[in-house]
């Protein structure tokens, strides 16, 4: 933030007091930026984004895969979701276009495809097996749709999963790949839970990573990989940045894609400017470097406490299983509601999970969302929390949490 003040107020730049004030790599970030946008942070810039930025944010791939990047793959925007939207845009023509997406699901995507025309094509994550991503049911789920004169054109893949916090190994990842190949499908790879990964066991790698290292190339293989600032340690939200990478594509899809991006003129220069900074932070030997590694690795410790802690408690609860949080910010436990709770439900026409989080918030003020909102298999009911509460605060979220279920199967239980 430090560096996104002296951006959009140069001036300080050139007084003496501003080194007393601002590390000295913030300021030669600063001024780097300056330099490549003559206009200002208020100016428009370039549809795919500030070139300076691209650059900074192709470098930091290349840092973390170990494969090269390029600056004109990369669309910098409003966050993930204005790409996914545009992605979509491009794909679908007419509801005989389809786009496999997992169920449980971020519902941006059932919603984009929606909005554009399309049919989601929805495999199920396995929570028997720690929400595992099986190729079996890809493959038995685009049979279906092809049988029902679908043309499916892409796989939506979350790693680390929304709802479901699962983190793919590097295997899973090699059979996905695979699959998209062999059928030719667009992959999707909606990674902007990247820094977010709790599980001593698991390890995050990117899907342009993986496919690179089996020896595949853009011939091979179509990648658009998403990431934003909004989650990580960063957790920016109204700031609005993020980025895809574009990679596979054939040159009249790049130029339809372009025009796409041209239409809405360019994604805000802070978030611009911010997405660079994430993806390419402090190094060591940099003056703000040990202060942005204390503070990261204190943010993403954390995180990982209250996942565990929270899971934890939720397992303890009657009628409740909760998967363990591996990456991701978030739990998604399944709930085994007494016969009556459910009667209850229907009687008043709600889903049965929407029953019981809206009786959570009535009776503690605590804000769950029911996970029919995300798709769920057809017979079970769940609920979506986050592990943003603050530490100090989650023992007393608990106790409230605890005492307000064990009433609710008490009272639906007689």
């Amino acid at each position: 933030m430090t560096v996104l003040a002296l951006c959009d107020h140069p001036a300080l730049l050139d007084k003496s007091e501003t080194h007393s004030l601002f590390s000295s790599d913030a300021i030669a970030r600063a001024r780097h930026i300056v330099n490549n946008i003559p206009g200002g942070t208020g100016a428009y810039s370039h549809s795919q984004g500030i070139r300076a930025c691209r650059e900074e944010i192709a470098a930091g791939i290349e840092a973390r895969d170990g494969y090269s990047a390029n600056a004109n793959d990369l669309y910098l925007l409003d966050g993930a979701t204005p790409g996914v939207h545009m992605i979509m845009q491009l794909l679908l023509g007419s509801e005989k276009d389809g786009i496999l997406c997992p169920i449980p699901q971020y519902p941006l995507y059932s919603a984009s495809i929606a909005v554009h025309g399309g049919t989601m094509v929805p495999y199920y994550l396995d929570e028997a097996n720690g929400w595992a991503l099986e190729v079996t049911e890809l493959r038995r789920q685009l049979k279906l749709a092809r049988a029902e004169g679908i043309k499916v054109r892409a796989l939506v893949v979350i790693n680390p999963g929304n709802p479901t916090g699962q983190v793919l190994s590097e295997e899973n990842q090699k059979d996905i790949i695979r699959f998209c190949k062999d059928e030719h499908l667009l992959l999707l790879a909606d990674e902007v839970y990247q820094e977010n990964v709790f599980a001593e066991n698991k390890k995050f790698f990117s899907f342009k990573k993986v496919s690179r290292s089996m020896g595949y190339g853009e011939k091979d293989l179509s990648l658009v990989s998403f990431h934003s600032i909004s989650k990580g340690y960063c957790g920016e939200c109204g700031k609005r940045g993020g980025y895809m990478e574009v990679t596979g594509l054939d040159n009249d899809a790049k130029e339809q894609l372009y025009k796409i991006a041209s239409v809405n003129l360019c994604s805000n220069i802070s978030g611009q400017i911010l997405m660079s900074l994430v993806m390419n932070p402090p190094k060591s030997g940099e003056e703000s470097y040990k202060s942005f590694q204390q503070e990261r690795d204190s943010i993403l410790a954390s995180l990982g406490r209250r996942a565990k802690r929270f899971a934890e408690a939720l397992n303890k609860l009657e009628g409740v299983s909760c998967n363990e949080a591996e990456g991701a910010l978030h739990l998604f436990p399944r709930l085994h509601l007494p016969e009556r709770a459910l009667k209850a439900a229907s009687a008043i026409d709600m889903p049965a999970d929407t029953f019981y989080v809206r009786k959570l918030l009535d009776a503690t003020g605590i804000v769950m969302v029911p996970g029919s909102g995300f798709g769920q298999a057809p017979g079970t009911w769940h609920i979506r929390s986050t592990v943003l509460p603050p530490e100090k605060k989650l023992p007393d979220i608990i106790s409230r949490l605890s005492t307000f279920h064990q009433r609710f199967m008490d009272e639906f239980r007689k």
